[in-house]
């Protein structure tokens, strides 16, 4: 039987991918690889194989990824891109120690060349490395996820309106629950992956910020508009948080149009339609 290890098990897309997985491969096929075991307690209590690894120490990860056929690799959610880059070569070193072959790489639609996104440069960066790396490899590129907008909908209600400096440009999105079942699926799957296939998981329609403030509107009961801030003000807004400059670069990217990505290859992978973006609000907002 394959084995499968998940490397950031515990985070919000990579607990559902263990859930994704054991819906179709035994427990016993599974490990879930963390940064910190006082987080996993829930994926021990479905018997899962929980090892802790540290991306920055390769020693960490080798005798892990040694009993794993396939690693879906969710990488750390740093904005420090010489480390997320010294991450990915200490796995591919790990993954060559182990004699690990097979990757499914989670990713992000923001690696075109012009794209001032902070991590822009990594997300270039790691397929070109992959390619070069001689193992078979899968890339995933999600879209912007839509979950954070629900913990967001207060503040928004309160502003009465979105404020992304993204102009009338539209923007992609996808939900945690439909990319993680497509990354699962892909894994499982031996035609889907590892032929350095990459797929771009969006929601079937793009939205400009007008008619997503509309959807919110509807769903919420409260006037949602769109009043866009510059890039400046963004980050000034969100600095306290401590990552207004990341994120400001980000949606620089949407209004220079390069999130309106939309793909039919959730669909392709599954089978079935990704959850729309109205839908998805209906079902997850509990004002």
């Amino acid at each position: 039987m394959t084995k499968y290890v998940v490397t950031g098990a515990t985070g919000n897309l990579g607990n559902r991918v263990v859930a994704n997985l054991l819906n179709s491969v035994a427990v016993n096929d599974v490990t879930a690889a963390v940064h910190s075991l006082g987080k996993s307690q829930n994926l021990i209590q479905l018997g899962i194989n929980v090892q802790a690894i540290d991306y920055l120490d390769p020693q960490t990860m080798v005798s892990v990824f040694s009993k794993a056929d396939v690693l879906i690799y969710i990488p750390s959610k740093t904005y420090n891109i010489v480390q997320r880059v010294q991450e990915l070569e200490n796995v591919l070193a790990a993954m060559n120690d182990a004699n690990l072959t097979e990757m499914v790489f989670v990713s992000f639609y923001a690696d075109q060349e012009n794209n001032p996104f902070t991590m822009s440069g990594y997300y270039g960066y790691a397929p070109r490395r992959l390619a070069a790396a001689g193992i078979k490899y899968t890339v995933l590129k999600n879209a912007l996820y839509a979950d954070p907008l629900i913990p967001y909908l207060p503040e928004l209600i309160e502003r009465q309106a979105l404020i992304y400096p993204v102009g009338n440009q539209k923007m992609s999105f996808i939900s945690y629950d439909n990319s993680a079942e497509a990354i699962a699926t892909v894994a499982i799957t031996p035609e889907l992956r590892s032929k350095g296939q990459i797929y771009t998981l969006t929601q079937n329609e793009a939205l400009d910020m007008q008619t997503l403030g509309k959807m919110m509107t509807a769903v919420t009961g409260h006037n949602i508009g769109y009043r866009p801030v510059n890039v400046a003000e963004f980050t000034k807004i969100y600095a306290a948080e401590g990552d207004g400059t990341e994120l400001a670069s980000m949606y620089q990217a949407g209004g220079l149009g390069l999130f309106n990505i939309v793909t039919n290859d959730f669909e392709t992978i599954t089978g079935k339609q990704p959850t729309d973006m109205l839908t998805f609000l209906q079902q997850n907002y509990r004002g």
